[in-house]
């Protein structure tokens, strides 16, 4: 299988070698057998330097705390779906109720690169592969596969919604909460407008690890507001708040009304 090339798949492979190195330590946050594979020898050794530079860890940190959220959420909903799944691997390493039925949407080659590398692992729930550019209509695919509106859903939308501009976003969540049963969640992380304008400096370098920034287009300021224009109710954290650190993300962020701050954001959201 050929290296995927579009940066922002590639990116699904940088995600991959920070999951590995984390698993590598002692106080590990999560582990991921899958991920040194998914990653490869040559990215983990690109990305594990940055790693050691700086001290705050923006991915393993965001894997932690959505690892935790679908893992209490899967205990009432039976029905996932992680949207831009790149490399995730939580079909295979977190503990699915019976019969929980886990959808990965991502682009055909990016499913195709990790199927070749995953194809004799079992997965902990019935896993379920649809190819999709989450940039358009994408709807008729999962259906196609079986997918059940009608049943709640819990939604993952890990590092994918700043890759898309705004009309894709609208389009992405008004999908989204045509295809949400009353009782479906959802969890999603953004980051805020001034850190999507200064995406190229250190800050971003430091604290949210070795991304293609050149690629974010999407900042919002009020996720609150965003996601209550798509009939959900969201609660908003920021890395670094209470029961988002987990001990490694040691950057306190300013209170929310303080202006001119790069920040980011850890979404759940309940659909109403």
């Amino acid at each position: 299988m050929s290296e995927l090339q579009d940066i922002v798949s590639r990116s699904s492979q940088l995600m991959a070698a920070i999951r590995a190195l984390e698993t590598k330590r002692p106080d590990r946050l999560f582990e991921d057998p899958y991920a040194a594979q998914l990653a490869g020898s040559e990215i983990i050794a690109q990305v594990e330097p940055k790693l050691k530079e700086y001290g705050i860890r923006y991915v393993e940190v965001r894997t932690r705390f959505f690892d935790d959220f679908m893992v209490s959420s899967a205990s009432q909903i039976g029905q996932i779906v992680i949207l831009g799944a790149g490399m995730d691997t939580r079909a295979f390493r977190l503990p699915w109720p019976p019969e929980t039925r886990l959808y990965e949407l991502d682009r055909l080659e990016v499913l195709q690169k990790k199927e070749s590398i995953l194809q004799d692992s079992p997965a902990k729930a019935l896993r379920i592969c649809v190819a999709a550019d989450l940039g358009q209509a994408w709807s008729s695919q999962l259906l196609a596969t079986g997918f059940q509106p009608e049943q709640p859903t819990l939604w993952l939308l890990e590092g994918l919604i700043y890759y898309l501009n705004e009309t894709e976003v609208d389009l992405l969540l008004k999908t989204i909460s045509e295809l949400s049963a009353i009782g479906s969640c959802l969890g999603a992380d953004l980051l805020n407008v001034k850190l999507i304008q200064e995406a190229v400096t250190e800050w971003s370098q430091s604290y949210l690890g070795d991304l293609p920034e050149k690629s974010w287009r999407y900042g919002c300021d009020e996720p609150e507001k965003l996601f209550t224009e798509h009939a959900w109710q969201a609660s908003v954290v920021q890395p670094g708040d209470e029961g988002a650190h987990f001990g490694r993300f040691t950057l306190q962020f300013p209170p929310r009304e303080v202006p001119d701050v790069s920040r980011c954001f850890f979404v759940t959201a309940n659909k109403v």
